[in-house]
C-alpha cells in the first residue's frame, strides 16, 4: 500500500427507501430521528388558482354550458363577421351604382339631366 494515499474511512452499506443497498459515508449520514416525525407545513404556498373553474363548474353553470360557450363562442365571431363583410360589399355595391347612375344622367345632357345634377351639385355644397 502506497503511504501517499488517503486512510480509507469506514464505509457503511445502507437500504434505501426503495430496498436497493448503497454505500455510504457515515459521516453524512442523518442523525437517527428520536420521537414522532416533523411535519412541515410552508404556509407561504399558495395552491393552484382555480378561480375561473369554481366560478364556471361551481356556480351551478354545467359543463355541456362550458363546452357550449367554448363552441358557439367562436361560431358567433364568424357569423358576425360575415355579415358585416356582407355589408360593407352592399354598401360599396350602392356607392358605386349612384356614380355611375349620376355620371349617366351628368353624360346625357339633357335639361333634365343638367336640372338634375345641378341639384346634386347644390346638395353635396350645404352639407
Amino acid at each position: 500500500m502506497d503511504p501517499n494515499l488517503p486512510v480509507p474511512r469506514a464505509v457503511t452499506v445502507v437500504q434505501l427507501p426503495d430496498g436497493t443497498y448503497t454505500y455510504a459515508d457515515p459521516a453524512n449520514l442523518p442523525a437517527p430521528q428520536t420521537g414522532p416525525p416533523q411535519i412541515v407545513q410552508h404556509i407561504h404556498h399558495a395552491p393552484p388558482d382555480r378561480t375561473v373553474q369554481r366560478l364556471a363548474l361551481g356556480s351551478g353553470i354545467g359543463a355541456g354550458t362550458v363546452a357550449a360557450g367554448v363552441y358557439f363562442g367562436p361560431l358567433l365571431v364568424g357569423v358576425l363577421t360575415a355579415i358585416a363583410a356582407n355589408l360593407a360589399l352592399l354598401a360599396f355595391l350602392a356607392a358605386v351604382m349612384t356614380w355611375g347612375v349620376v355620371t349617366v344622367v351628368k353624360s346625357v345632357g339633357s335639361s333634365e339631366g343638367k336640372a338634375a345634377s345641378k341639384a346634386v351639385s347644390r346638395a353635396r355644397r350645404r352639407r
